[in-house]
């Protein structure tokens, strides 16, 4: 059976047995309400489709019809305590302990409008956990020089490639007693980069920063390790994404077109036009004095369409955006000459006039005449100021945000506000969260949590405390999700479609159960101080105040059926057969309870 299969490599397996183990999972699977686990095509009364049916019973606090608490929020269907848990799952990685109370005491409307404008959020103690990482604030040139690939490590010392790998596994693993040096391997760079994102997600103040740093890296997404990109993913994240995340799309995406990691990864630092080395070898010499700060020509080159053809299907048109693949050829055209100076020890954007195709292109009916660099600075204005990408930036957004089938109405309205704005991102969010379909409760716990959201919202609901964050960081890995690993430039889909999978969910069982049981290397969790410590002999309190705590005291009949169901297992209470109760396992009941469908969706 696959299930039993899946279970046997799993290490938490020892604190219930396999058996019960099993048992647990397979009945946590049963719960989800469709034979096939995903249920995308099921809808609510309002309207809204849904990835699972939630069909559980309201949450009790301020009923949704007292407005005061919502201010100008168009919220009719939650109840005060409904919203501010929304609120935290969809704009950021949900509750760690006192949130919601916090945001009660502050008023919803104003945690939101300050996450809308994180920079009047102290966030010192989430960046100060971030110093031990030097890789993120280091530039392309100095992480080439001090993180060198094996290869050339081994050149300057002047040994073998076999001498320097042994040399280093030495000094990383010395004998006891001995402090390992710092690794300097490349790998470190993506180390450092996924720690850091996963402390921010777990830490940050800014919550809604955190998700759109997410949601934009992943629309424009780069692959870490595309040749020199394991030195240039760093600066693009933070001198491209971040900066540009509640501005102006046009500077956005201004930013991704001139960024060095983009260029390498979709090769656009290639792409020349045909004749480009002809003209260069007949060149005058007083022509030739003028290239001297250019990189050399080599002996390439071709015309390359990947950046043309991603730019408007992925970045901006979407693919049913209106463009052809004659567009896409002159797109390509009008940006040859976009490319790289000295790739392999100080990677800049630079323009190479000798590259660039100067006959006059047609984009999408338009004439591009303006040559040189402006040509794809030209075309950069037409695709951002395009209807199409007005409403497939509104769409993703809303897709991330509220649904995995967004209502028309909505993208529409988010459309129109990204037209009249002039592509300001945070207006078209703004739009998105002022709208009564974010709040409506078809949209409440309707999009299932990626891998990374998994993890971090369970740090957070636990309020762990993360010391080492890399056994984290290889959950979400093994859980299906690899930080900054996914090689097309789609991105991670986000869908339920794409989670939801029996395999997937088991991993997920069991990283709930493992980080619950405080076995994850790096990672504390005090289950008593969040729990209470009046819960030693007695299995229903302790499912009750866990679900309560960690599910808002919202569970379907079916899901507390097969939680009670286990939280009388001798293994979860210490008994043998019909002995009195000796000591409740909170770490169970809590690894089970994070580990329901109720859990999984934010």
């Amino acid at each position: 059976m696959r299930i039993r299969k899946s279970c046997n490599s799993f290490h938490e397996l020892s604190r219930i047995g396999t058996i019960g183990f099993c048992a647990a999972a397979l009945l946590l699977i049963l719960a989800w309400p469709s034979p096939e686990i995903s249920a995308a095509n099921l809808t609510y009364s309002s309207g809204i489709h849904s990835d699972i049916e939630i069909g559980l019973p309201p949450a009790i606090g301020n009923s949704a019809s007292d407005e005061h608490w919502a201010g100008k929020l168009p919220i009719k269907d939650l109840t005060e305590d409904e919203a501010i848990t929304h609120a935290l799952n969809r704009l950021g990685y949900g509750p760690r302990p006192g949130d919601a109370e916090r945001i009660r005491r502050m008023g919803l409307e104003t945690w939101i409008q300050k996450q809308l404008h994180p920079e009047l959020i102290d966030d010192k103690a989430a960046e100060a956990r971030l110093a031990a990482y030097p890789t993120l604030t280091m530039m392309p040139a100095a992480l080439m020089n001090e993180y060198p690939r094996p290869q050339l490590a081994a050149q300057r010392m002047g040994v073998t490639l076999e001498e320097y790998n042994k040399r280093e596994q030495a000094l990383l693993r010395p004998p006891q007693g001995v402090r390992p040096a710092a690794d300097r391997r490349p790998q470190t760079i993506v180390n450092e980069l996924m720690m850091a994102k996963l402390l921010r997600a777990v830490y940050s103040e800014r919550q809604l920063q955190e998700q759109l740093d997410d949601f934009w890296f992943n629309h424009f997404n780069i692959f870490a390790q595309k040749d020199q990109d394991v030195y240039l993913i760093t600066s693009f994240e933070r001198d491209t994404i971040r900066p540009n995340l509640f501005g102006k799309f046009r500077d956005l995406l201004g930013a991704t077109a001139h960024s060095p990691a983009m260029l390498v990864y979709l090769d656009n630092w290639l792409s020349a036009d045909q004749e480009a080395v002809k003209r260069a070898q007949a060149a005058t010499a007083e022509e030739k004095r003028a290239w001297k700060d250019l990189p050399p020509l080599g002996n390439k080159r071709g015309l390359n369409e990947n950046y043309g053809r991603e730019l408007m299907e992925l970045h901006t048109l979407g693919v049913d955006g209106g463009y052809t693949q004659a567009d896409v050829i002159q797109v390509a055209k009008c940006f040859t000459g976009w490319t790289l100076r000295a790739p392999q020890n100080k990677p800049e954007f630079v323009f190479d006039s000798r590259l660039h195709d100067a006959e006059p292109k047609k984009v999408l009916g338009k004439r591009i005449k303006d040559g040189d660099e402006r040509d794809g600075e030209r075309v950069l204005d037409l695709l951002a100021a395009h209807k199409a990408t007005a409403r497939h930036i509104s769409f993703q957004l809303a897709e991330h945000f509220v649904s995995d089938n967004p209502p028309a109405a909505l993208v529409d309205r988010m459309a129109k506000s990204f037209q009249k704005s002039k592509g300001d991102l945070r207006e078209v969010v703004r739009a998105m969260i002022y709208s009564p379909e974010f709040w409506s409760r078809g949209a409440y716990r309707a999009k299932i949590k990626t891998p990374f959201e998994f993890v971090a919202s369970s740090a957070r609901a636990l309020g762990a405390e993360v010391d080492a964050p890399t056994p984290l960081v290889q959950w979400v890995a093994n859980i299906g999700e690899p930080l900054y690993q996914y090689q097309a430039p789609t991105g991670y889909k986000d869908n339920a479609e794409t989670w939801v999978n029996t395999n997937g969910l088991l991993k997920r069982l069991n990283f709930a159960m493992t980080l619950a049981g405080n076995r994850v290397r790096g990672t504390a969790v005090d289950l008593p101080s969040r729990l209470g410590g009046d819960l030693a002999s007695d299995p229903k309190l302790a499912l009750d105040r866990a679900i309560d705590t960690f599910l808002g005291g919202q569970v379907s009949a079916g899901t507390r059926a097969t939680l009670e169901a286990r939280a009388n297992d001798p293994q979860v209470i210490h008994a043998r057969l019909d002995d009195p109760v000796r000591q409740v396992d909170l770490a169970i009941i809590t690894g089970l309870v994070l580990g329901t469908p109720e859990f999984q969706r934010r």
